[in-house]
């Protein structure tokens, strides 16, 4: 590799990175750990390391402390593990202090893990980021020996799109006339998700389509090289539309074979697993269900509803479900589930929460089924709470047999704490 241009790579961020715009998010780290961020591509890792030099920058570091290299860049395209050292030896001729490092999408450059291994037990920060949830493994955590925190860094949560928004709500927002502004933006966030470049794009979808070419084109086409991407294509459309329902792979590959496509069983499930591993979709199991059928039988969910709504005509119902269902699974640390026994309802968070995610329960029929599904289950499991969230229903409370039964509005609950 030509050591000019890896030192001209590293001034150039050097000169770069101080000067962007930055709209800060509130995600906890320690200012002394060494981190891998993960998760959706454009989800903005990549600006939250950004964020963090900028915030280093602050507390009294110059920018020639700063080493950051992103190996998408074309100029690295045949980058190998040994370059890894030739970067820390370009650093070295050109300052003399011990940088803070950050890599970007370090996954492309085979063997990493041992360098950055090399490089916590030398006393360097590091920190990385990658999209491809395999960096979650325990053969991960076992090469870097405890030298790293994980963090998976998600698309925008509506708090902070609003924030992107520059949007600041009031102290009584929810009882002035903020409230327009706030389903006006909210109506934004329900079609077009939570990717932060979205704001900054007339032709949202058309945003979303380039998105989501590049990581199923890229990420799991060549990657995880598929012979038959047809079928895959076809199984993200049957998983899309089959959101809120309970899957199984017998019943996938039922459906994709009635098209006239042939895929086996084996091959669906290791499809499934492409798209979870490149941040796509996740999956959850039935709190009732047998251990032999929590790996078999899943609702499946996009991880950002702004993708998912690309393969939806009139998806409200799953578009609302799909956000509930990524805003509890970020509130409780992946501790959310299904409940279906002789009654069913959308979430479970063990011992704290049951949740239905109801588009509107105006309709009578509607509500008494959304009620009688939930106040069967409390009296089984006696959560903490019990929430109806809706559209835009008006707020209440309704009182059954077996305690209370809050209803919420979708931008109201994703409002609070």
């Amino acid at each position: 590799m030509d050591k000019d241009i890896l030192k001209r790579i590293i001034i150039e961020h050097q000169e770069r990175i101080p000067e962007l715009k930055i709209t800060a998010r509130d995600i906890a780290v320690d200012p002394a750990a060494n981190y891998i961020f993960t998760g959706q591509r454009r989800a903005g890792k990549t600006y939250f390391m950004y964020q963090i030099i900028q915030q280093k920058l602050k507390a009294g570091y110059n920018a020639e402390n700063v080493l950051y290299i992103n190996f998408e860049d074309e100029r690295l395209m045949e980058m190998n593990v040994q370059g890894l050292d030739q970067i820390m030896e370009c650093y070295a001729e050109l300052f003399k202090s011990k940088p803070l490092i950050f890599f970007d999408e370090i996954q492309i450059i085979p063997a990493w893990q041992k360098f950055v291994r090399r490089l916590a037990d030398n006393k360097y920060q590091v920190c990385v980021t990658g999209s491809n949830a395999s960096m979650l493994s325990s053969e991960m955590a076992s090469t870097l020996g405890g030298r790293f925190l994980v963090k998976e860094i998600s698309t925008l949560s509506f708090k902070e799109f609003l924030n992107f928004q520059h949007f600041k709500a009031g102290k009584n927002a929810f009882l002035s006339s903020q409230r327009f502004e706030i389903i006006r933006l909210f109506n934004e966030y329900f079609s077009f998700g939570g990717f932060p470049e979205t704001i900054n794009f007339e032709n949202k979808k058309e945003y979303l389509s380039n998105i989501f070419q590049k990581v199923f084109l890229g990420d799991i086409i060549a990657r995880y090289q598929v012979r038959n991407p047809y079928a895959l294509r076809l199984l993200l459309k049957k998983l899309a539309e089959s959101t809120m329902d309970e899957t199984s792979f017998t019943r996938i590959k039922n459906i994709i074979q009635s098209t006239g496509i042939q895929a086996g069983t084996a091959t669906l499930i290791e499809y499934v697993s492409y798209l979870e591993e490149t941040f796509l979709l996740r999956g959850i199991s039935n709190f009732k269900a047998k251990i032999s059928e929590r790996e078999t039988k899943k609702k499946y969910y996009y991880r950002d509803h702004g993708l998912l709504n690309l393969f939806l005509w009139r998806g409200e119902s799953a578009l609302l479900e799909t956000i509930v269902f990524n805003k509890l699974y970020s509130q409780h640390a992946g501790e959310v589930f299904y409940f279906r026994d002789a009654t069913e309802v959308d979430f479970y968070v063990p011992g704290e929460l049951l949740a239905q995610a109801s588009y509107s329960i105006s309709n009578p029929e509607t509500r008494q089924r959304e009620i009688t599904a939930l106040s069967k289950a409390m009296q089984d499991l006696k959560p903490k709470n019990v929430l109806i969230i809706t559209y835009n229903d008006r707020e209440e409370n309704i009182q059954t047999d077996n305690g209370n039964i809050r209803v919420l509005p979708v931008w109201r609950w994703l409002m609070q704490e």
